[in-house]
């Protein structure tokens, strides 16, 4: 049996914040209490404050707040000697870090962050960040290094009957299992991880298995429409939650299933509308795999092939420099997909206009 999702990252007086409540609600809540305990004269509590607040400014995009906050927070922490309030905002600014593409940064908060949640004698700081660490390396596809430590967390949450973070490691192995082909697996994995987390009322988390099972249908099954319903279904939470990463990445998939259905004009469109969801928030992988499905859409509808490989050229280079492996090989197999000697998609006077797109 799980328990009901709750959230350890709100703290201190934010302990009765829901794992749903809106982000916008987060923040509020977080500068209020962090007020109060400046008068107060409570670092630690200020500190707890100031974890709020930085995650849900790095959910809402807002990236300049968030690392101001989580450091501030780390000092506030460090300064009254607080080894498990310090774990949690190295765990926050770990996971901004990844968020911003940094990813060897973020190995070494979230190594910090798990070494000072073991001394502060905090299981689940030290958990999150160890499954920190493991989403790092699984986003940059370096699975064989990972898949173990997403088993052994997936077996401890399993243990304590921790909703919130069994969903997330079920969610973690089945994107492996996605993205190297075991799609019944991942299928089932991602429904195993939508089901526990609506049975804990845990809505991010539902909505982020939603929208692995829409991949896997589309990719496996070509079901496109059940996988666009499952979209539709996960972005009405991602907006009443205020998540704006999680709604860029809705969309960015809206696009996948678009694009293998063929349906290149409608992902051309959502692929735009993510890239300019990511770029606001200076997200860096989900504005270059926007940028590659963008691509990808706009060379199907009859824009030249030597734009197309120069910019796919391009991504290659910018995946490799990130250090995302999975999306370095979606690259290169556009770039054979794309070559000039293959046929053109459409003639010249069906080639869409560019000018709306800016494609970099």
């Amino acid at each position: 049996m799980y328990s009901k999702a709750f959230a350890p990252e709100y703290q201190g007086a934010l302990t009765t914040l829901s794992v749903n409540s809106s982000l916008t609600d987060v923040l509020a809540e977080g500068l209020a209490q962090l007020r109060d305990a400046e008068r107060a004269g409570s670092r630690e509590e200020a500190a707890r404050a100031l974890l709020a607040v930085a995650e849900a400014h790095r959910r809402l995009g807002n990236v300049a707040e968030a690392d101001r906050a989580w450091k501030t927070g780390y000092r506030t922490a460090r300064s009254v000697g607080a080894l498990g309030t310090m774990a949690w905002a190295l765990w926050s600014g770990g996971t901004l870090a990844r968020q911003r593409g940094f990813f060897n940064l973020a190995y070494r908060l979230l190594a910090h962050a798990a070494d000072l949640g073991k001394r502060g004698n905090d299981v689940v700081a030290r958990g999150y960040s160890l499954a920190g660490m493991a989403e790092t390396g699984r986003i940059q596809g370096d699975y064989r290094t990972v898949a173990a430590l997403h088993e052994k967390l997936l077996a401890e949450a399993r243990r304590r009957g921790e909703a919130r973070h069994t969903v997330w490691a079920l969610e973690g192995i089945a994107q492996i299992h996605r993205n190297t082909g075991s799609y019944d697996t991942a299928l089932a994995m991602f429904e195993e991880a939508a089901e526990i987390a609506a049975k804990a009322d845990d809505q991010r988390g539902r909505a982020w298995a939603l929208r692995g099972i829409a991949d896997v249908l589309s990719v496996r099954d070509g079901a496109t429409e059940r996988a666009l319903a499952l979209l539709s279904e996960a972005e009405a939470t991602c907006r009443e939650m205020n998540l704006s990463s999680a709604l860029a990445y809705n969309h960015k998939m809206r696009g996948n299933v678009l694009y293998r259905a063929a349906r290149y004009d409608e992902a051309r469109a959502v692929y735009h509308q993510a890239l300019t969801e990511f770029e606001a928030m200076s997200e860096p992988r989900g504005t270059a795999l926007s940028r590659l499905g963008l691509v990808k859409s706009l060379a199907h509808l009859g824009r030249d092939r030597s734009s197309t490989i120069s910019d796919l050229a391009e991504l290659r280079r910018t995946f490799d420099r990130i250090g995302l492996r999975h999306a370095r090989d979606m690259a290169d197999r556009a770039l054979v997909e794309f070559q000039p000697t293959a046929p053109q998609p459409a003639t010249a006077s069906q080639r869409p206009a560019l000018r709306e797109v800016a494609v970099r």
